[in-house]
């Protein structure tokens, strides 16, 4: 380090705010909470398949709010500091917004994963919201709330799910669209896995010039056959 160069202090403030834990026993740093077992949705793609009662798709149960928020509160002694709150449909849950104020107020970085479907007029501005737009071969691009690409802000996210090439050349023009609206900080296309060959996309991605990235799932490669890692 060259003297005129300040000193790092990264790792010192890292090892103050480091939680008190066994040698060897890496922090928690965040919690993936699946608020549903359901959705309302019946996208082709999804591993998710919805229960239906009285010919409608069911959202399925949710988790109890004051169950969630003991757990959280348990977790922060091990170095929680982020929650991603996903489904089913995170948004079909009515105490959502309760549980974003809490996790909040508690200085918790709280990320939200939503099919896009229902609104996200009300949801707190500090809430980092990834958003999917359905393609057509999910068979439910129909439901996409185009209101909702106003309510995403510059360090949010959008997601489409390619499924074929009419999907990405739906998404480009989504993306040509909404340009002015659109302030989110990434856009990730995401390939329908065993469907959508990603070298495939990738190719299409960099012929298109448009400022997006692939993004694969990770979990379906390291864990074939298991639909939620391990």
């Amino acid at each position: 380090m060259s003297p005129c160069e300040p000193p790092d202090t990264t790792a010192t403030q890292k090892e103050a705010s480091a939680p008190d834990l066994p040698e060897g026993v890496p922090p928690l740093r965040s919690f993936y909470i699946y608020l549903s077992d359901s959705c309302n949705m019946r996208c082709r793609h999804c591993w998710i398949e919805p229960q239906f009662i009285k010919g409608k798709p069911d959202p399925g149960h949710f988790v109890d709010p004051d169950l969630l928020h003991d757990a959280v509160l348990e977790a922060k002694s091990l170095g929680l500091h982020a929650a991603k709150l996903t489904g089913g449909e995170p948004m079909l849950q009515s105490s959502v917004h309760e549980l974003f104020r809490g996790l909040l107020e508690k200085d918790y970085e709280v990320l939200l994963e939503t099919g896009g479907h229902k609104s996200l007029k009300d949801v707190d501005p500090r809430v980092h919201k990834i958003m999917d737009l359905k393609c057509p071969s999910s068979g439910m691009d129909n439901h996409n709330d185009y209101k909702n690409i106003r309510y995403l802000n510059s360090g949010d996210e959008l997601k489409f799910v390619i499924g074929d090439r009419a999907d990405f050349d739906w998404a480009c023009d989504m993306i040509g669209r909404y340009e002015e609206a659109l302030q989110v900080g990434d856009i990730h296309f995401s390939p329908v896995h065993g469907k959508m060959p990603f070298e495939d996309l990738a190719r299409w991605i960099l012929s298109s010039g448009l400022s997006v990235r692939l993004q694969l799932q990770m979990h379906k490669i390291i864990w074939p056959g298991i639909d939620r890692g391990r």
